[in-house]
């Protein structure tokens, strides 16, 4: 059964893909997304930069939370792709680099 979103996981989506018109909803599926990364990733960001730009939309308490859930395997980074590096690469800047290297051990990126 998917997570249920939380109202800041809401938030955090709709910052991420205002197109979706406030709904995490597959339009395709007909079900709530259960991750908040994956689809803007494979569903909304066009290019590994529009994935950077939507993600630098995000303070850096709301990457951290990402990261948080990620580490908690309730966030799906690994299906991220080469979007992957991207997200490491903002968290380093925004939050810290060391949150970044915490997140690459715990994928067990060299």
């Amino acid at each position: 059964m998917p997570r249920e979103f939380s109202e800041k996981d809401i938030e955090i989506f709709n910052k991420l893909a205002p197109e979706a018109g406030g709904e995490p909803i597959s339009r395709e599926a007909g079900h709530h997304f259960p991750y908040i990364l994956r689809p803007i990733s494979h569903k909304f960001a066009e290019s590994a930069e529009d994935f950077r730009e939507r993600l630098e939309r995000l303070d850096p308490e709301e990457l951290d939370y990402l990261v948080g859930l990620a580490l908690e395997n309730k966030e799906d980074v690994r299906s991220l792709d080469e979007d992957l590096d991207e997200l490491l690469e903002v968290v380093s800047e925004k939050v810290s680099p060391e949150r970044a290297k915490e997140l690459k051990d715990f994928l067990g990126l060299v």
